[in-house]
């Protein structure tokens, strides 16, 4: 069975806790695209993780996690993610690791560069998370970067870091007019961080195509969600990869497999981290109680999280992206405080109704139109069954079935492993 785990919307769906729960049955969970810009926060019987950059899968003894070739790894940040799990007593090895030798390095010039530019724009910035994740995926595909396999063949690393940095350098310095990256600051960062990884990469094509050929379950983790993504997302506020499930057998290194599942994952309300249109937004004391309730911080960056009623164009559009074969619908437990509910069914662009997504200048004029659903007014953190939730909430899952035409199969009604319904 090879299943990937989207998300629907503008990411923060719980894409992480889902993963976590679905691992029990897979062997191997896949990381296939993006870096640290983004964090899967998952709880479980062992406390409360934020990864940034590792497979969820890496909570649950007995898997094979790997970071496949079309991530982009900030070798000390996953330094510290590490430290951080084996600090409260996760094991990570490299028999519960592998890292593609062809993922790409993001560099400290790269996290430099992305906070010069972000600072040039100014109140045009685009919000990036400050990571180096647009820099360092530009520099991919003009051939010009440092992949884990180079951490294999020091006595060729160092003539590669020259040559990078005598270009580089010429944006940095001559551009920025900031000062010029080392060689030998440089040198030293790889040193520190990225040899400790060494035993840990591998061909992970082969590794996975085995795994496929020995019949095994393998579960693709996206990151971020499909209006995040670069070619179907709100562009140009979007991610620098394809968070899009049809991109997962590649970004894993395995082209070949074919997904049998997708399962895409969105809230039950909406929420947005960063820059760009977000249609449905919510503001005032209203935006706060919902924020609260949620909790809705951003996990890489802490930042508040924009927040709104569910989004039926976004959500439906999203889903037929996702090529979605079932949909987990999570934190439903977060609007149990609500009299009513506010849901977004279509928008307003220059005094046209439209049920469909708009893209470029349409989408930065549409308006929200809202309508509102009863209320269920209750804990339901504690029910196991469909039949178990009060009858408006049970209808309000329905109703988000209709909307975006995709069967509800799973529903979150609180953040621990066990607080789920599976329909």
């Amino acid at each position: 069975m090879f299943t990937a785990v989207v998300g629907i919307n503008w990411g923060d769906e719980g894409k992480g806790r889902m993963v976590d729960l679905l691992s029990e049955n897979y062997k191997y969970v896949v990381r296939y695209q993006g870096g640290n810009n983004a964090g899967h926060t998952v709880v479980n019987e062992r406390g409360k993780f934020v990864l940034n950059l590792l497979p969820s899968g890496i909570l649950r003894e007995g898997t094979v996690n790997v970071m496949g070739p079309g991530m982009v790894i900030d070798v000390e940040h996953l330094s510290g993610e590490v430290s951080r799990l084996r600090e409260k007593g996760i094991h990570v090895s490299p028999e519960h690791l592998r890292i593609s030798d062809r993922a790409v390095i993001c560099m400290p010039y790269h996290k430099m560069l992305d906070c010069l530019e972000e600072d040039r724009l100014a109140d045009r910035k685009f919000g990036s998370t400050r990571r180096g994740i647009a820099p360092v995926y530009a520099d991919k595909y003009m051939k010009k970067v440092l992949r884990m396999t180079d951490l294999l063949h020091p006595e060729t690393l160092r003539g590669k870091v020259e040559e990078l940095l005598e270009w580089k350098n010429l944006t940095i310095a001559g551009g920025y007019k900031a000062e010029p990256v080392t060689v030998g600051e440089t040198m030293a960062w790889l040193e520190q961080y990225g040899m400790p990884f060494a035993p840990y990469v591998c061909d992970t094509t082969a590794l996975l195509s085995e795994a496929a050929g020995r019949g095994e379950n393998v579960l693709f983790e996206a990151q971020l969600g499909a209006l995040r993504d670069i070619d179907f997302g709100i562009f140009p506020y979007t991610s620098s990869s394809s968070t899009i499930a049809a991109y997962a057998p590649i970004g894993a290194g395995v082209p070949g497999l074919r997904l049998d599942e997708s399962i895409g994952i969105m809230k039950a309300y909406s929420t947005c981290v960063g820059e760009g249109p977000f249609v449905c937004e919510m503001f005032g004391p209203e935006a706060e109680a919902l924020r609260q309730a949620g909790g809705e911080y951003g996990a890489a960056t802490g930042r508040p999280r924009r927040v709104g009623g569910f989004d039926i164009p976004a959500s439906r559009y999203g889903t037929r992206m996702q090529g979605a074969s079932c949909i987990a619908l999570t934190k439903m437990d977060v609007l149990s405080y609500m009299e009513e509910i506010p849901v977004c069914v279509a928008y307003d662009v220059d005094g046209e109704r439209t049920e469909e997504f708009p893209v470029g200048d349409r989408l930065e004029r549409a308006r929200p139109v809202y309508e509102k659903l009863p209320g269920w007014k209750c804990d339901i953190s504690a029910c196991r069954r469909f039949e178990d939730l009060p009858g408006n909430a049970q209808s309000y899952v329905l109703a988000l079935e209709r909307a975006v035409g995709c069967r509800v199969r799973y529903i979150s009604v609180g953040a621990e492993r066990e607080q789920y319904i599976e329909r």
